[in-house]
Order: structure tokens, then sequence, then C-alpha cells
């Protein structure tokens, strides 16, 4: 069993951005620019978009945060989508999910730049995606494919089951996987609260993508041996041995199933890191082709 280390390989993977950045830099040129909205004082929401921030930094973009009130009416938000559409300094930004109810995430996520949408939700690039055209892959699924494809995990026939059928991540993740090339050409089931057998077709899987929300969900006897399993979620659990009282789990009992394992993931350690490199590989990806260095 190896352990998919997402921290050694975000890290990495920085590294490999901020030589870029620093050779435009030294061009003349002025850094990527990415800018996270964030709506209210969500603690999880700040936590997330602190961290992108601090990727940011690390691989020498600018960044910067718009915190706005959650009150925000619908009209406002769209004012300022408006103007980062607008603004020639900025190559990608990303709305903070979840939004306040008032405010409705369809029409929020449809009003961003298709090329400045470094998220992939717009449903221009959702489209290009299935197509199989080039476009803004949504952070988690090709953080995902950085994790198979750095570690040279084969895909092409193998059979994959994906747990949880979410726009950001177990639809996506489909397509990626069933799509023509290197990771994909496998074979693709997405399984989710209304399947019904879903332990029989885990048992058939060579990989399993679990990101259906919870904790533990994934069980020994549901995995097969040598398959690769990556875990998504991030759940927490009541833990009175921590000073938090409460530990981070993945979707999957990490501690019994990885030695069946080929290949796993950690939570936390694993895809979360990814999903952030992969908005920085994103956001570089936008800049380059604004400015037709690629």
């Amino acid at each position: 069993m190896e352990i998919l280390d997402g921290k050694l390989l975000s890290k990495k993977i920085k590294e490999e951005i901020k030589l870029e950045v620093d050779g435009f830099l030294a061009n003349g040129e002025r850094a990527p620019h990415l800018v996270a909205v964030l709506v209210g004082d969500d603690p999880a929401s700040k936590f997330y978009v602190k961290s992108k921030m601090k990727s940011c930094k690390q691989v020498g973009f600018k960044s910067t945060n718009m915190v706005v009130d959650k009150s925000i009416t619908q009209v406002e938000l769209l004012n300022i989508i408006d103007g980062l559409n607008k603004n020639q300094g900025v190559d990608g930004y990303i709305v903070q999910l979840p939004l306040p109810a008032h405010l409705d995430v369809d029409t929020v996520l449809e009003a961003i730049s298709p090329d400045k949408d470094v998220d992939g939700f717009h449903p221009v690039n959702m489209g290009r995606l299935i197509l199989g055209l080039d476009t803004f892959i949504p952070a988690t699924p090709l953080g995902i494919l950085e994790i198979l494809k750095r570690y040279n995990i084969p895909t092409e026939g193998k059979d994959v089951v994906i747990v949880g059928r979410s726009n950001i991540v177990g639809k996506p993740m489909s397509i990626c996987l069933s799509q023509k090339g290197y990771p994909g050409n496998s074979t693709v089931t997405i399984v989710h609260s209304r399947t019904e057998n879903i332990e029989d077709k885990l048992k058939q899987a060579d990989i399993i993508i679990a990101a259906i929300g919870k904790p533990q969900f994934v069980k020994e006897h549901m995995v097969k041996e040598g398959a690769v399993v990556i875990d998504v979620g991030i759940n927490r659990v009541e833990d009175s041995s921590k000073k938090s009282g409460y530990s981070l789990v993945g979707d999957v009992d990490f501690i019994n199933v990885a030695p069946k394992c080929s290949y796993i993931t950690p939570v936390p350690g694993g895809v979360g890191l990814m999903t952030v490199t992969a908005l920085m590989i994103n956001t570089l990806k936008s800049y380059k082709k604004r400015y037709g260095f690629e």
C-alpha cells in the first residue's frame, strides 16, 4: 500500500508554478492575479479563502480577498462580478460557496466570465468539458487527475466507481475519466443515495473516488484487494481526545481500508490540498491564455 501524498505533491507543483511566474516577472511581465469574493463571515469559507490566498503568495501570484457583507443584494453582487469581468488586471476569480440563502447561486455563477472562471463551474466551461475541449476543469477533479498522473496510476480500461453525483466533484470527475487520453479511457459508474446495491458495485472497482460527504462511508468489505482509493471527503467527528473536540476524517474508513489498497489518499493531507493547488494551476492557465503565453 502506498500513500498518495497530497502535501508533497502540492508542494512540488507550487514550486513548478513559482518557477514559471519568476520567469514572467524577470521578463518584465506582471504576476498572475486571483481574486476571491467572500460573502459574509462563515468560518469554514473564511478558512478556505485564507488557504487560497496563502497558496497565491507561495507561487508568486497577486491575490485579493474581497469580503462583502452577508446582507449584500443579488444586484450588488452581480455588479461586483461585472467589474471583475471587465478588470484587465484580474486573470481569474472565484465566488466562495456556499452563499447566503437569499442569493441565487446559479445566477451568480452564470454571471462570471467563462474566461475567468477558474473554479470551472460556469455552464460554458462544463459544456466544453463534456465535449472534450480545452477548458477550466473544476479544482477538485483537476487535483485528482494530477494525483493519478503524477503517481502514474493506470486508468485505461479500469473500472472506476465515483461515490457522489455533485456538480463540483462527481459529475465532472466522471466526464474527465471517461474521456480519451490519460488520465482517462476508464469505464465510469456513479453511485449515489438512490443507487441499489452500492456495495456490490464498489467491490468491482479498480479505482474508487469517494465524494459523498458521509464520514467513513466506504468500509473494508466494500473494497477489493489492490484497489486505488481517492478520498475527497472532509468531515468533522467528535473526538474527546483532541483539544478541539473533533477529528477530521474522510468518506473512507482509512484505518481498515488502507491495508487492502495499492494506493490511497489520506485525510487530511490528500485531495484537499490538491484542490487548492489546482486553483493555482487554473489561474496560471488563464493568465497564460490571456497574454498568449501558451
